[in-house]
């Protein structure tokens, strides 16, 4: 049984656990978005926020806490010094999941976790204009023919009358 455990174990051993879960954060951080199970993705989203919240402050002592459970010297300094230009001003909820639908091989449920301020896709859509007016066929096309025999009457009998 599993009650009170905090998180996730998905199946692995602890080491194997810390290196996959290191492994993903790299890739996240280096390609911005990543495909992977929904489980992992909500591990992967614990173990990945609280690196970008320690890097927003650059110090050797954070420079070296991020170190140590990323493991790679080209990620730690792609992320204290450019995703952290980008996204330093948040507050928090750095990534972003979204559900794919189910792997084919083992129906398990598939998603992709992606850094918020790197999805231009999602940046760049316009909103819908939401103040559309309704109108019915019947109206408009009723209204358009009256409107033109009121004008057209009175110019022709200001021609005449000249």
């Amino acid at each position: 049984m599993r009650h009170r455990k905090g998180f996730n174990h998905l199946g692995r051993t602890s080491s194997h656990r810390k290196a996959m879960l290191s492994n993903m954060a790299n890739s996240l951080l280096l390609h911005k978005r990543i495909t992977t199970t929904l489980a992992k993705a909500k591990e992967l989203r614990v173990y990945v926020e609280p690196l970008i919240t320690r890097a927003k402050e650059d110090s050797t002592h954070n420079r070296r806490e991020v170190f140590s459970l990323l493991k790679s010297k080209t990620v730690v300094t792609e992320l204290f010094r450019d995703i952290i230009v980008k996204i330093g001003d948040r507050p928090g909820g750095y990534t972003r999941i979204l559900k794919t639908g189910n792997r084919i091989g083992d129906n398990a449920e598939m998603c992709i976790i992606e850094l918020v301020d790197y999805n231009e896709n999602m940046l760049s859509t316009p909103k819908a204009d939401t103040s559309k007016k309704r109108r019915t066929r019947r109206t408009k096309k009723a209204e358009a023919p009256a409107k033109e025999t009121k004008k057209s009457a009175p110019v022709a009998s200001e021609e005449t009358a000249s």
